[in-house]
């Protein structure tokens, strides 16, 4: 399968490639795997069969950050614009993320001063500043908001890409596709790599060292060029979520610990190539459904929120550790998973499309009725000629997606 350049797709299918809609449906996905393994690892179902279906369906589900970094790359260097400056892609990576992460980070901290936990000031400070994924101290890397970690990592990945996004546009496709092989390879060789590092520190350097966790994302934006360019080729929609599940369930039972991330990660990146090629050719996607959209617009919201909350109702009410037996345990689940997502509509609505909407566009300068001068997209640049205004267009509904 070859998916053509986006230069040369059809007009009916245009706007499906700009936004990438199924690509915001299937983060709701990641996102909700993400839940269910912290359901499961903080034993709110005690019954026997109930537990066993949580642990069959959620083993993996930590493997939805995974998702979500790979995902990350392939959409950032999808919707670049081109001549974007480096200042603008991060102060619209800065208001993407940073409002949403405040808000959480100071209620993370009032809710450790009602149970009077102790704060360290400088674990407060690291994680405020998402610096916190390069301590490797025990402990200070899930500081405070606990998932916060990996906006740190994120925040790394949005400082490199600007620099790195030249050599990738230059690349010829011979080592754009050595770069896609060789990440699964190299983070199966983390495992034998982590015995030169510190016994205390090895879960630190596979799954939350920065520069170690960038290669998901380097992965997948190395796919979104070569998709960019019409020069990747991969299973189809239905063919690549086959083998999604067949390879989460083999993984689960069958296969060795070390090798569900590299596994998994070939497995993502199919399923994310071939929804954008759905939404680039114009077919069939069971992803881009309005609610499922929905849903993958507020999951942001929803995976900072989501252990905050169930571990603080847990707290309060006495029955951390405890967890719930008979029927008990899954409606709890499920009242946890129905206010989360409350909450987080609420914070996407009322505080990160607010802060996208006033701080993440770049103003540009207005343009003088029967001036007779051709329009400019910035002070100083050529003149848009007919012809370039719809490239435009289509860059700026790009990048629109990735600020989703």
């Amino acid at each position: 399968m070859t998916v053509p350049a986006p230069a040369g797709r059809a007009a009916p299918s245009a706007d499906l490639a700009d936004r990438l809609p199924s690509l915001t449906g299937l983060r709701w996905i990641a996102a909700l795997l993400v839940f269910g393994f912290h359901a499961g690892t903080m034993r709110i179902v005690a019954e026997p069969d109930y537990r066993a279906v949580v642990d069959a369906l959620f083993t993996l589900g930590l493997s939805g950050v995974q998702f979500f970094f790979i995902l990350s790359g392939f959409v950032l260097v999808w919707s670049a614009r081109p001549g974007q400056r480096r200042r603008d892609f991060w102060r619209r990576r800065v208001v993407k993320i940073y409002p949403n992460h405040l808000v959480l980070w100071a209620t993370a901290l009032l809710v450790a001063l009602w149970f009077a936990d102790p704060i360290s000031p400088l674990a407060a400070v690291e994680n405020l500043l998402l610096l916190q994924a390069w301590d490797p101290r025990p402990g200070w890397f899930y500081s405070v908001n606990t998932v916060s970690w990996s906006l740190s990592c994120e925040f790394f990945f949005y400082l490199c890409l600007p620099l790195a996004l030249p050599l990738l546009r230059r690349a010829r496709p011979a080592l754009l596709w050595a770069l896609v092989v060789a990440v699964p390879l190299l983070i199966l060789a983390l495992w034998p790599a982590q015995a030169l590092v510190p016994e205390a520190s090895r879960w630190w350097f596979t799954q939350i060292f920065p520069p170690v966790r960038s290669l998901e994302f380097w992965m997948g934006a190395a796919a979104a060029e070569l998709m960019r360019r019409g020069s990747w080729r991969g299973p189809g929609l239905a063919g690549a979520s086959v083998i999604f599940v067949v390879t989460w369930v083999v993984a689960a039972q069958w296969i060795r610990a070390e090798l569900w991330t590299t596994l998994l990660a070939v497995a993502y990146l199919l399923v994310i190539t071939a929804a954008a090629d759905a939404d680039v050719r114009g077919r069939r996607s069971p992803w881009r459904s309005r609610p499922l959209v929905w849903l993958g617009e507020v999951s942001f919201s929803f995976y900072l929120v989501h252990v905050l909350v169930m571990t603080t109702v847990l707290r309060w009410t006495g029955d951390w550790g405890g967890g719930f037996t008979g029927w008990r345990g899954p409606a709890v689940v499920v009242g946890f998973l129905l206010v989360t997502l409350l909450l987080a509509g609420l914070l996407h609505r009322y505080v990160e499309t607010p802060m996208m909407r006033r701080w993440a566009r770049r103003r540009r300068p207005p343009v003088e009725a029967g001036s007779g001068r051709a329009e400019t997209a910035d002070a100083g640049s050529a003149p848009v000629l007919p012809r370039q205004r719809r490239g435009a267009a289509d860059t700026e509904r790009r990048s629109a997606y990735a600020d989703r």
